[in-house]
């Protein structure tokens, strides 16, 4: 058996071959440009620090740039005088990592990893969290499991059950991971009991985790139903109150302009500036979310009447009327 620990130098280029963009997205030249602009235009509108910050760091970790992430510190460090350049990158920080949920977890590795290296050489960068604090354990499970069935039901009611229900259908174990994986023990906060106050630095709470959904999703693209459910999951914690409690936690002046930005970019306005500036940011940074260039099927892959993996082309002998009808039967399920 050939030894595990080594591949041929065929196999290695394959893996690192141009086509298959193995690495990370550079900066653009101009991708501090556009955060100014998005900074300054939240300022304009009373949106808030936190949530421009939110919004651009969830789309720059989709979109797999991580110094882009350094530009976006610079920027956010100068231009939000009510945070510090060590709260402005704990909060980027713990929104690479609800980012997860969206994105999945490669890009928040490389992402994080490399930003971390680039903060190293800040004095104050030996001040940023370094325990953990979503540590499942026996006795914290209940809380941990709870928490999540809250969020759940915030972001989704009154449909909540309903879709629980239904994504069961796909797959029974389907619904269970989102709640007991993701909506438990990383999308919803840890208790208070649990976070040291400097953690609280880069505190992403109910309704900022909502922003990082609407922007990780729609810098992906292709997964519009998923966009409008967080962007309703938004306007419903405004509603139900619970950026109150959100933003007094993090007190002062600061705490009252995030509280009132949040609500008004919950609003129609809001949240269609929102999706403008996660569009602005892919076009700068470039959309690469499964970003392969569709090219003609290779001649292998045909078969005169037969369709990949030997399932036959059920369409063939069928009127150009019929085939419509079947597309639109099937367009309705």
């Amino acid at each position: 058996m050939a030894d595990p620990n080594k591949i041929r130098p065929t196999l290695k280029a394959l893996i690192n071959h141009p086509h298959a963009r193995p690495n990370t997205t550079p900066a653009p030249a101009k991708i501090r440009n556009v955060y100014h602009r998005i900074a300054r235009e939240a300022r304009e509108r009373q949106y808030g620090e936190r949530p421009w910050i939110t919004l651009a760091a969830a789309a720059t970790f989709t979109l797999n740039s991580p110094s882009s992430l350094v530009s976006l510190h610079s920027v956010a460090s100068s231009a939000t005088p009510l945070l510090t350049p060590l709260a402005v990158a704990e909060l980027i920080r713990e929104v690479g990592l609800k980012c997860i949920s969206f994105n999945g977890i490669p890009r928040t590795i490389n992402c994080l990893g490399a930003f971390k290296e680039s903060l190293d050489i800040n004095p104050w960068a030996k001040n940023l969290a370094n325990q953990p604090t979503r540590g499942v354990s026996p006795e914290n499970l209940p809380g941990v499991k709870q928490r999540g069935v809250d969020l759940w039901t915030s972001v989704y009611t009154p449909f909540h059950q309903k879709l629980y229900e239904k994504l069961g259908t796909s797959h029974p174990d389907l619904p269970v991971h989102i709640l007991n994986s993701h909506y438990g023990p990383l999308l919803a906060d840890p208790s208070d009991k649990d976070v040291p106050e400097r953690k609280k630095l880069g505190y992403v709470g109910r309704n900022l985790t909502s922003v990082v959904a609407v922007a990780c999703l729609r810098a992906q693209t292709g997964v519009g139903p998923q966009v409008l459910s967080h962007v309703y999951g938004l306007r419903k914690g405004i509603a139900q109150g619970l950026h109150e409690q959100e933003f007094a936690e993090l007190g002062g002046q600061e705490g009252g302009a995030d509280r009132r930005g949040i609500e008004r970019l919950a609003g129609d306005e809001g949240c269609e500036w929102l999706l403008n500036s996660v569009d602005s940011i892919a076009r700068a940074i470039g959309g690469n979310f499964a970003a392969w260039r569709q090219e003609a099927i290779a001649d292998e892959d045909l078969d005169e009447g037969v369709v990949l993996d030997g399932e036959v082309d059920e369409s063939r002998g069928l009127s150009e009327e019929e085939k419509n009808e079947g597309i639109a039967r099937e367009s309705k399920l």
